[in-house]
């Protein structure tokens, strides 16, 4: 079963922290066992199984779920919110590849050296241009390796396309972001009230999202939006950088 890392309180990444175990709607805390005798014989109808933490009451109300867990539904099922959001339209991608770019057409040409860029708009494109025509915003930061992954590059090389289009794209290194205390969830957040959190399998394929509006994951979303975004770097600039040390 996965383990998911919702949030910590802990600045140097030790403990205080909450985990969710999505297949089993259940979370699992972390922080200091509790020894003191005095409390030990309080606690009430204890298994030998079962142990104690402490954990400082900010982490559960900043972090700790305040409804059922979402169910996961089909990708397919929530394009709808592309073109129905209001404002903005953010993406983080954590992943080192994802297998529907694998099976992509556009992954064998790539791989054969041809300029992708530069083909046509698909419907893709063709939506971010109506939105953003509207006022509307789309922006994602995707988190790179060092060395890239091939699923990184392929997605490097795509991005003058999403840009031209009306995205903004921009990229942070994963050192970056594990400093940053980034989740490791793919999600896209809309409006800053609407969270779908990809759910995937080991082989990177999309399962389905996960679709919510509970405060507390819409919150530690936007706290890892806003800090992706002051730390990354424009998708041209960055390729130059890339370029450079090279």
């Amino acid at each position: 079963m996965s383990l998911r890392f919702i949030g910590t309180t802990s600045e140097e990444g030790d403990c205080p922290t909450l985990y969710e175990i999505p297949e089993t709607d259940e979370v699992l805390v972390q922080g200091d066992r509790e020894t003191d005798p005095e409390h030990l014989v309080v606690l009430r109808d204890v298994k030998p199984s079962e142990t104690f933490v402490r954990v400082p009451r900010s982490l559960l109300t900043r972090y700790a779920p305040r409804t059922e867990t979402p169910r996961l539904t089909p990708f397919a099922e929530v394009t709808g919110l592309f073109k129905e959001f209001c404002h903005t339209a953010w993406r983080l991608e954590t992943r080192r590849g994802y297998a529907s770019d694998r099976k992509s057409p556009k992954w064998q040409r790539w791989a054969a050296g041809e300029d992708i860029a530069a083909e046509p708009d698909a419907a893709w494109h063709e939506n971010v241009r109506a939105q953003v025509a509207e006022g509307k915003r789309f922006d994602r930061v995707r988190l790179v390796d060092q060395p890239a992954t091939r699923g990184q590059e392929f997605l490097a090389a795509t991005a003058p396309r999403n840009v031209a289009a009306g995205e903004d794209i921009r990229n942070l290194t994963r050192a970056e972001a594990e400093a940053l205390r980034l989740p490791d969830d793919d999600f896209w957040l809309f409006d800053s009230k609407i969270l779908a959190r990809f759910a995937f399998d080991e082989d990177d394929t999309t399962l389905g999202v996960y679709v919510t509006e509970d405060p507390a994951e819409v919150l530690a979303a936007c706290q890892a939006r806003d800090a992706a975004w002051h730390y990354a770097v424009p998708t041209r600039e960055f390729q130059r950088e890339v370029r450079s040390r090279m």
